[in-house]
């Protein structure tokens, strides 16, 4: 239960990590729609109109100014009563607009109405809108040229720009506030029939078109700005989740390491000592060192009990030594050695078994070969785990053929090759991973724990050797490890004498490692 406990917490975590946030699928979404052309984007309200509000609060400090120069330059024209009432009205509007928008933002933006706030905002432009008008309607009686006309022109101009610097985040509701008062003034224009006005009419419309679309283009700016800055939340949100899920799932490594190891303790000392017992009771009444048992049956049991706590004795040796290797605890006790004696001892230690099996072990090693830089313990335990996995899949009657020689990059290799009924090859990676097993292993009646050919691999890995499995189904199985070059220690050649009448052998044999 508890293993089955910890495989579905690891699952969750994996399924964590590739879980994405809503907003990233909203930006990813997004994303998609703007490559398909849909011209469908997110609206982001609530910031648009913050960046309306903070706009106009901010220009009250100076708009008056721009009105009061208007108003001054109108008085001229019309005189000073209606431009006074003129400057005193458009002030209070765009007052009560910076009172508004100061509000606004003081309120906490989860609690903003902004359907509530748009309509608010929308009844002050189209007042805004109404004074501009005024001041474009109202006419210059006593005025023989166009002079006050141009002061129009030249004022509704600027007005447009003003609107749409202030007003572009609330889209074509800047309409409400800068095109009454141009179309107001057009009309004017085309009614006088004059060609000077008429053209000024056009270049108002154009200007008040051209001002339009910039304030549009301004906040498709503004909106990928945002879209952006909602991205890179997202990213460090995510990352932010990550990191906690890393830094859980280290905790939670460190825990099982802790758990790994203490239960290897336990086993090294709870298990092996009982087993080690079993083992001597059951070969000693195996052997009936204290007598006859009396009963062949009795024997049998015992031998099969023998047998038993032998194998388990084994699968907790190689638990214990994979575990050594992976935890980096495996230390390699490296001393000069000969390959191929080392794997004559091994192919000397299964021979009884094969002999039982009626299995041919054909060994061939070439000959003067040099020594190696190895660990002799570990290259024994390759061998052994190479030869024991060839004889466990060989059929009665089949050979093994064991060769030691050179490899092409002047290393030195072991091949084990059987006649077994071999692996399919989707099936190679699986028997190469650990307590990792081939279906013909699973069928075969001399099972294993999976773990001979990974700590095969471990130990060539830290001989910093490679090895090869080739296998074809019906066709046997094929081992390598091979050590490399830098592992083979090779005669040095003779040393000339340093001086005249100072004889020195005519070779001196040492052994030196390739670095």
């Amino acid at each position: 239960m508890s293993g089955n406990r910890s495989e579905s917490s690891d699952k969750i975590i994996v399924d964590r990590t590739r879980r994405r946030s809503p907003a990233a699928r909203l930006v990813t979404d997004l994303r998609q729609r703007a490559m398909n052309g849909s011209g469908a984007q997110i609206e982001y309200q609530r910031e648009l109109m913050v960046s309306f509000a903070e706009n106009h609060r901010n220009a009250f400090a100076i708009l008056p100014a721009f009105i009061a120069l208007v108003a001054l330059i109108a008085a001229s024209y019309v005189g000073v009563v209606p431009s006074v009432y003129w400057f005193l009205l458009t002030s209070l509007v765009y007052g009560l607009m910076a009172a508004l928008a100061a509000r606004f933002l003081r309120e906490p933006r989860e609690e903003i109405a902004v359907a509530q706030w748009r309509r608010t905002f929308l009844l002050v432009q189209a007042m805004i809108a109404f004074v501009w008008m005024m001041f474009a309607l109202y006419g210059c009686m006593t005025c023989t040229d166009n002079s006050y006309a141009i002061i129009q022109f030249s004022s509704i101009l600027v007005f447009q720009a003003i609107t749409m610097i202030l007003s572009y985040g609330m889209g074509w509701s800047l309409l409400v506030t800068s095109a009454p008062p141009t179309l107001a003034l057009t009309l004017r224009f085309v009614l006088s029939y004059e060609p000077v006005m008429m053209l000024m009419a056009g270049i108002l419309v154009a200007a008040q078109a051209f001002f339009f679309l910039l304030g549009i283009r301004l906040k498709r700016s503004v909106l990928s700005i945002l879209l952006h800055k909602a991205e890179k939340e997202s990213l460090i949100a995510e990352l932010e989740t990550a990191r906690s899920i890393s830094e859980e799932a280290r905790r939670r490594a460190e825990e099982a390491n802790l758990a790994k190891s203490r239960f290897l303790a336990t086993m090294s000392h709870e298990l092996r000592t009982p087993l080690n017992a079993i083992l001597g009771f059951s070969e000693v009444m195996n052997n009936e060192v204290l007598g006859p048992i009396g009963n062949e049956s009795y024997k049998e049991y015992v031998s099969d009990i023998h047998n038993s706590g032998q194998h388990l004795l084994n699968v907790i040796n190689e638990i214990l030594d994979l575990s050594r290797i992976e935890a980096g605890r495996y230390e390699l006790n490296e001393e000069a050695l000969r390959l191929a004696h080392v794997v004559d001892e091994a192919c000397h230690m299964i021979q009884l078994k094969a002999r039982a099996k009626n299995i041919a072990v054909v060994t061939q090693y070439e000959e003067d070969l040099p020594r190696i830089w190895a660990d002799e313990r570990a290259v024994r335990q390759v061998a052994l785990n190479l030869l024991s996995n060839a004889l466990k899949f060989t059929p009665p009657g089949g050979t093994i053929w064991v060769k030691v020689g050179w490899t092409s990059t002047g290393g030195q290799y072991l091949s084990v090759k059987d006649t077994g009924p071999g692996i399919p090859e989707e099936e190679i990676p699986v028997v190469l991973s650990t307590f990792g097993q081939g279906s013909i292993a699973i069928k075969s009646a001399e099972q294993g724990t999976g773990l001979g050919l990974p700590i095969v691999q471990a130990l060539m890995h830290m001989h910093d050797g490679r090895f090869e499995l080739r296998s074809k189904l019906r066709e046997g199985t094929q081992v390598i490890a091979s050590f490399p070059r830098s592992r083979v220690l090779e005669i040095m050649p003779p040393v000339a004498n340093d001086a005249p009448g100072k004889q020195r052998p005519r070779s001196i044999r040492t052994m030196r490692k390739h670095a």
